[in-house]
């Protein structure tokens, strides 16, 4: 099959995290057309994952472009669509389609549809279906009269079958994009489209696994949306074993869990591993015997997933040499509103025993990010399996940034980095790194890791750079108050 007779879909993206969207988006698709159907039917051979359009629109509307081997009848649409509605459950993108045309103008767009294969639109066209077609405007609002022309103007498609607006057997829909500025919006649409609706993405899961909704919360618990985008990056699939080292409240356990994945985590504070001491809930002094990691997959109907969290410091990897984990997927403290801590030196520990502490930890020492993100990467390369991931977040103080200072690791392949704004100065950046080689000898890595540690050391001090802006900006306001 000559690659312009190819299926094609069309992606229409969340508008929310957009840095986000295209690399999770692309982690889905690969994962799902990686899979192979039973039997005879469609196999996913491959899969050209190509943006079509300009940086002005590229987180609007995605294309893809797939290659299938069909049956020998030549049929397999229902695996086909299947396969979409599976590359498009993770609540990345709002709805997905099969295009059957596009263009810069309506007539560009109706020679488009003209020279689309007939084959493929007849069993949706037929006499005893019903269909309805939608408009949709990115950027602007529609008049129900401007609606209808836009529809009549489709009358050359041979459509059989009768209109049948509360429950069509098919939606078609024209999406039209009229930019991003909100404040000169052209007359005319930039981009035009034409397809069929084949699934709308779970976006009803960023709502239902709010945190405003979860049990057990911590300061540092993770923003559902971007939980789920955590786990799309990761490419977490069913009967997956994934691993947080920073596990905290559990928040990144659960949108793993959510997909069929088994979770289980460390953290070296004891009180927030099981749900002990103060609430950080506004009016709420104490946690409840409902609050902790088991209860809130309870919560969800996950508890099954849900392997155990131990107290353990990342820096001392208690696993046994081997890769365990399909996917390690982490937050890890930056110091801003938890303590970045390890256990101290033995040395420290015995003296601290003999006092006769009580504390659960005996001592802790400060640990630094630069150490935090190269133990990381160092347990990542051990103990992942070959084409598992490492999904995390690297703050960084933006005038000091540069791509160099990414930790890096010859095991790991760096495959996308996004980034999320703190504040002016300071962001946030979602890594994904992909298990590429067999994990030797921790000390053969050393003196790579050293260097690198090096780079990223102006980091170390992120927590009073990230309230140095603060307090200029307070001190700022103070002074303009006074004027």
């Amino acid at each position: 099959m000559a690659r312009g007779l190819l299926p094609r879909y069309l992606l229409l993206l969340a508008q929310e995290n957009l840095e986000f969207r295209l690399p999770g988006t692309e982690c889905l698709v690969l994962s799902s057309l990686q899979t192979s159907v039973p039997g005879d039917k469609v196999l996913a051979l491959a899969l050209w994952w190509t943006i079509q359009q300009s940086t002005r629109n590229s987180y609007k509307f995605s294309i893809l472009d797939s290659q299938y081997s069909f049956r020998r009848d030549g049929k397999g649409t229902n695996e086909k669509d299947s396969m979409c509605k599976q590359s498009n459950n993770h609540g990345i993108s709002r709805s997905i389609f099969e295009l059957w045309g596009q263009g810069k103008s309506a007539e560009e767009l109706f020679t488009s549809l003209k020279n689309y294969p007939m084959e493929r639109m007849v069993p949706y066209l037929q006499s005893n279906s019903t269909y309805k077609i939608h408009i949709h405007a990115f950027n602007k609002t529609l008049i129900q009269e401007e609606k209808i022309k836009r529809i009549d103007a489709l009358e050359f498609l041979p459509f059989e079958g009768k209109v049948n607006l509360k429950n069509p057997e098919h939606i078609f829909w024209i999406l039209e994009d009229y930019g991003m500025d909100p404040n000169n919006i052209p007359e005319e649409p930039l981009d035009l489209y034409f397809g069929r609706w084949i699934a709308d993405g779970q976006r009803e899961l960023i709502e239902s696994y709010s945190v405003k909704r979860r049990h057990f919360i911590g300061n540092t618990s993770m923003d559902a949306c971007l939980s789920f985008i955590m786990a799309n990056h990761g490419r977490v699939k069913a009967n997956d074993v994934v691993f947080d080292p920073f596990v905290g409240t559990g928040g990144l356990l659960i949108s793993s869990a959510r997909f069929g994945a088994y979770v289980c985590g460390t953290d070296i504070d004891y009180n927030t591993v099981h749900g002990l001491g103060k609430a950080s809930r506004k009016n709420q002094k104490w946690r409840g015997p409902d609050e902790n990691i088991r209860a809130n997959l309870r919560q969800y109907g996950l508890e099954k997933y849900y392997l155990d969290a131990l107290i353990s410091d990342a820096s001392k990897p208690i696993w046994r040499k081997g890769m365990l984990f399909d996917a390690i997927i982490t937050d890890p403290p930056y110091g801003i509103r938890e303590a970045t801590r390890r256990t101290g030196s033995q040395k420290e520990i015995l003296k601290a025993t003999e006092r006769g502490t009580e504390n659960h930890i005996s001592i802790s020492s400060n640990y630094h990010l630069s150490d935090i993100f190269f133990d990381l990467l160092n347990s990542a390369a051990e103990y992942l399996v070959m084409g598992g991931r490492l999904v995390y977040w690297l703050p960084v103080y933006r005038p000091e940034y540069t791509e160099e200072i990414i930790p890096r690791h010859p095991c790991l392949k760096l495959i996308s980095n996004c980034e999320q704004m703190l504040s002016s100065h300071t962001s946030r950046r979602l890594i994904t790194m992909e298990k590429v080689k067999e994990f030797e000898d921790k000390d053969q890595y050393s003196h790579l890791l050293d260097y690198q540690s090096l780079l990223y050391k102006g980091h170390n001090s992120f927590r009073e750079k990230y309230f140095s802006g603060v307090t200029k900006r307070i001190a700022k306001e103070e002074k303009d108050n006074q004027k």
